[in-house]
């Protein structure tokens, strides 16, 4: 049975940071790619960051250079720091893997 698991939301002034992590379970993680989305209230989910089993790593143009997706395989665990955050980050942030596999997701709120 595949589980993934957030954690790390919060609540963040705007240029602030937060780190997520989603540790997953049921599945030889080492070998997947891991995604993160997130979905703002009103919006339809949108893709956020990416990282292959080999951590080659991409990101969505709106949060490139603000925000590093990293993980750490023998902890089955991906993270996702962000820096810089802006109000239109704040969302559900979600991570998900191949086979339509999702969390249940973070809250992140950036308001001051």
């Amino acid at each position: 049975q595949v589980q993934l698991v957030e954690s790390g939301g919060g609540l963040v002034q705007p240029g602030g940071s937060l780190g997520l992590s989603c540790t997953a379970s049921g599945i030889h993680f080492s070998i997947y790619t891991m995604d993160w989305y997130r979905q703002a209230p009103g919006k339809q989910r949108e893709w956020v960051a990416s990282i292959t089993g080999r951590g080659s790593t991409n990101y969505a143009g709106s949060v490139k250079g603000r925000f590093t997706i990293s993980r750490d395989n023998a902890k089955n665990t991906v993270y996702l720091q962000m820096n810089n955050l802006k109000p239109e980050d704040t969302a559900v942030y979600y991570c998900s893997t191949i086979g339509n596999y999702w969390g249940q997701g973070t809250q992140v709120t950036v308001s001051s």
